[in-house]
Order: C-alpha cells, then sequence, then structure tokens
C-alpha cells in the first residue's frame, strides 16, 4: 500500500546565542550546545510527547571529537529522550542544518516518520573550519577545482571579479545595513524570543549565562569598514567587517507533519512548499542561492515576485548581493534579511540555516499579509540551497 503525501510544518525554531569562535564557549562543549538548544524547544513545546520523536538530525561540518560520534544520535541520548528515538548526523559543510531540515522534512512527507527535530552545531573555537580534512591531491593536481576553491574568503574575492559592479563600497554599506538591523531588532525584542539561555563557564570569571549573541558590533560605520585590511587578496574587497566571522553556536527544530501537528495542538510556523540544491563552479561558491532559487521557484511554480520574505544567509555581503543583483532586487529591500544577518550575529557554519528559518517564521508572524517566504544559503565547494515556506497566518486564506 503506497504512502500519501503529507504536507509539513515548521512547528518551532531555536538556537543558542552565538558566540566568537573560542570565546564565550571556550570552555562548553559542542555537544552541549546542540542539547541545550533541543532542552529548550522541548520546553517550548509542551504538548509534543517525547515519544512521539521520530528522528534527531543534527548537522556539523567538522564530525570529529565532540562534534563527532553520530552527533544526532548522542544528542538525543544527552537530551534525554527516550532510548527508542534514533538519530544521525549530516554534513553539507554551511548548508548542514538546512539540509537535516530538508532531509528530515522529506521523510515526514513521504510519511516514513511524523515528527523530527533537526538542526546544527559548530564550534569552530574548536574545530576550525577544514580541521582534519585531507583534500585528494587531484584536486589541484587534474585542475578539477582551482585554489581558490577551499578557501572561502578568497572565493568571495573571485565573485567580486566576476561582478565589479557589485563594489567594496556597497558591501561595506550592506554591512552596515545588517548591524543596523540587528541592533533594531534587539531593541525591539524581536531576536531574543528564539534564543534558548546557556549557562557558561570561564576561568576566571566562574559561571554566567549566556543569553545574548556576542559578535554584533552596533553603531559600526561605513568609515570603520572602509579602513579594515582585506587579508585575502592585497587591496582587495573582502574583510572582517562585510563577511561572517568565525563562531560557536547551535540551532535546532521541530518539523511535524500537518495531522499530527492537529493532533497534539502544535504550532505551524511555516509550512514547506519545496527546495532545491544546486551546484557552481567552487571557486565562486557564493553564487550558489541563484541557480538554487531559480530550481526551488520552478518547482514551486512560482515567480520571485511572490516572494514576501527572504532571508539569505551572510556569508560574504558580495555573495547577498550578487543574489540580489540577479533578481532585481534593491540592495537595502525591507524584504531582505529584516533581523539582521550573519554578518553582525554570526554564522557557526553547519547550526545557519535554523537560525534562517526562525527569522522568517518571525517575521510571517507579524506579517500576515506575506504568503511566501524563501531561507537561502551558498555552501563550500560550489553549491546553493533554498527552501520555499508558506505562511500558515497568510491572510489571503481567510
Amino acid at each position: 500500500m503506497s504512502k500519501q503525501p503529507q504536507d509539513v510544518y515548521l512547528v518551532d525554531a531555536v538556537r543558542t546565542p552565538f558566540g566568537k569562535a573560542g570565546s564565550l564557549y571556550s570552555e562548553t562543549r559542542a555537544d552541549d550546545l546542540v542539547v541545550r538548544a533541543i532542552r529548550g524547544l522541548l520546553d517550548r513545546n509542551p504538548n509534543l510527547p517525547h515519544e512521539r520523536i521520530d528522528e534527531v538530525a543534527i548537522a556539523a561540518a567538522t564530525q570529529t571529537g565532540d562534534q563527532g560520534l553520530t552527533i544526532g544520535r548522542t544528542a538525543a541520548l544527552l537530551a534525554g529522550l527516550p532510548l527508542s528515538v534514533p538519530g544521525y548526523a549530516i554534513d553539507r559543510m554551511c548548508a548542514g542544518a538546512l539540509t537535516a531540515v530538508t532531509t528530515a522534512a522529506s521523510a515526514i512527507g513521504f510519511g516514513a516518520i511524523d515528527v523530527a527535530i533537526a538542526g546544527g552545531v559548530e564550534h569552530m573555537g574548536r574545530h576550525p573550519m577544514g580541521e582534519g580534512a585531507d583534500p585528494n591531491p587531484r584536486f589541484l593536481a587534474e585542475n578539477i577545482v582551482q585554489q581558490d576553491a577551499l578557501i572561502m574568503g578568497a572565493t568571495a574575492e573571485n565573485l567580486h571579479d566576476r561582478l565589479p559592479h557589485l563594489t567594496k563600497e556597497r558591501t561595506n554599506a550592506f554591512a552596515v545595513g545588517s548591524q543596523d538591523k540587528t541592533a533594531k531588532a534587539y531593541a525591539n525584542n524581536q531576536i531574543q524570543p528564539d534564543l534558548i539561555p546557556v549557562a557558561v563557564r570561564h576561568a576566571e570569571l566562574g559561571w554566567t549565562l549566556a543569553m545574548v549573541d556576542e559578535p554584533p558590533r552596533p553603531g559600526t560605520t561605513i568609515e570603520a569598514l572602509s579602513a579594515l585590511k582585506t587579508p585575502f587578496r592585497a587591496n582587495g574587497r573582502v574583510s572582517a567587517g562585510n563577511a561572517a566571522g568565525l563562531n560557536d553556536g547551535a540551532t535546532a527544530a521541530l518539523l511535524a507533519s500537518g495531522a499530527v501537528a492537529d493532533e497534539l495542538g502544535l504550532t505551524k510556523k511555516a509550512k514547506l512548499v519545496t527546495f532545491a540544491f544546486a551546484g557552481v563552479e567552487p571557486e565562486v561558491m557564493g553564487y550558489g542561492p541563484v541557480p538554487a532559487t531559480e530550481k526551488a521557484l520552478k518547482k514551486a511554480g512560482l515567480n520571485i515576485s511572490d516572494i514576501g520574505l527572504f532571508e539569505v544567509n551572510e556569508a560574504f555581503a558580495i555573495q547577498v548581493l550578487a543574489f540580489l543583483d540577479y533578481f532585481g532586487i534593491a540592495d537595502d529591500d525591507a524584504r531582505v534579511n529584516q533581523f539582521g544577518g550573519a554578518i553582525a550575529v554570526g554564522h557557526p557554519l553547519a547550526s545557519s540555516g535554523v537560525r534562517l528559518m526562525a527569522n522568517l517564521a518571525r517575521g510571517f508572524e507579524n506579517d500576515h499579509s506575506v504568503r511566501y517566504g524563501i531561507t537561502t544559503m551558498c555552501i563550500g565547494l560550489g553549491m546553493g540551497a533554498t527552501v520555499i515556506w508558506e505562511n500558515p497566518a497568510w491572510e489571503g486564506k481567510k
């Protein structure tokens, strides 16, 4: 007997505050971060019997040490879920948590499971990007990829080369806008509700409670960014000011079929419409969201004009501007990253996809005139990922 497709909903999405790599969470384990996110997620959703969770999918880009050992299963055990709840690990570099969501959602949509937790963690202070990796020498010897493909900042410089009209001045202005939006969102309490406080210990300061993101720099100016060094190229355009930093943090999302969400009285923050992944030249990996979004829109039968909110991961400002430029969207369009982005709050690699979803869900909640929204991001080694979501509270349904 064949399964009937099920609607899939984002019930909730949370994250720990993000820290600077090796700073806020210097003495906190990566697995403890994601366990805290999972426990916070469950505390917020008391109607969900834990034995109804069918799967836990957790991503990490560097799967070793306290981010290894099939972290989805270890996190489920450490979070106190029933022994019957299985789990697994995922790696798609920066899109790890996004892929954890789409993979678990696919199982729900197929009817194999009904409820899942999906998220990601990255402790870049303990596990620098690429730690322990051993790229096959054929990559370079056979010209499969260029040397720059393995250095993310260099790929951003390459994207500047391809799109010279997207100048350093424009990327710096976008970065200032990200900081300003984040500061405004904090002032309006738009970010804090989805943060799960984490108890952290410092050798000198003792125990304290992490309740806000560590990386934001409110008051950042274009003049200050213009003076920063460009580490990936002499007289380049990519700096620490117009790119996301190196960060630590974790995220967790709760997904459920529509029928089970109704049965258990769970919220429905966003309905998954479709998703797509796409590949591009690894040397310009930041362009990945463009073809991924084109694929997703085609699958959904939508146009870019149908999208009312965009959450675009800000790995680099040039990557976001390349996406906006392609689709004819202004650099400062109010629909884009309305609560700021990774340039301000940080990008702990595999965890970031769920942060985008939490922000989009908050945007849906605030504006019922918006029907569709997008979460999209670029991925190392030349990929892009896009998920299209529908607002369950869209006023057009009434």
